[in-house]
């Protein structure tokens, strides 16, 4: 079992060295648009957790999670490589949701209509009244 810390340093050096990797040296056309969200490895450094996302969406997302379990073996032989571990975490992909959820609350916020609140005075933190007809 090792520190969250330590754990933490092993996460982010996966998700620096296998965001090179899909970037730079995987074929597979499946995985030109993936994106790395976030990685998690367990105290026991027995998995990492890796969750994905694509400017494609989550219409492709079936599809490029069959590519990163069939890349699965691959991927973990170079991380090995290039990461020096006595034993290398096996890779769970996941896809990750969250940007698909930020944009829609983005869109959400940006079809509010807001002009009809009063205009703030910045000095005091109140409404202004003078503005009020």
């Amino acid at each position: 079992m090792v520190s969250q810390q330590r754990s933490k340093r092993i996460a982010d050096r996966i998700h620096e060295e296998l965001s090179t990797l899909l970037l730079m040296e995987t074929a597979d056309p499946r995985l030109s648009t993936v994106h790395i969200t976030r990685v998690r490895v367990d105290n026991e450094i027995a998995f990492a957790n890796i969750y994905v996302s694509s400017l494609a969406g989550s219409q492709e997302a079936d599809e490029i999670l069959e590519g990163l379990k069939h890349a699965s073996g691959y991927l973990r032989s170079e991380l090995a490589r290039r990461i020096q571990l006595r034993h290398f975490p096996r890779l769970r992909f996941y896809w990750d949701h969250s940007p698909e959820h930020a944009d829609r609350i983005d869109k959400l916020l940006a079809s509010l209509d807001i002009g009809d609140e009063l205009p703030m005075d910045t000095e005091n933190n109140t409404h202004n009244d003078d503005d009020i007809e």
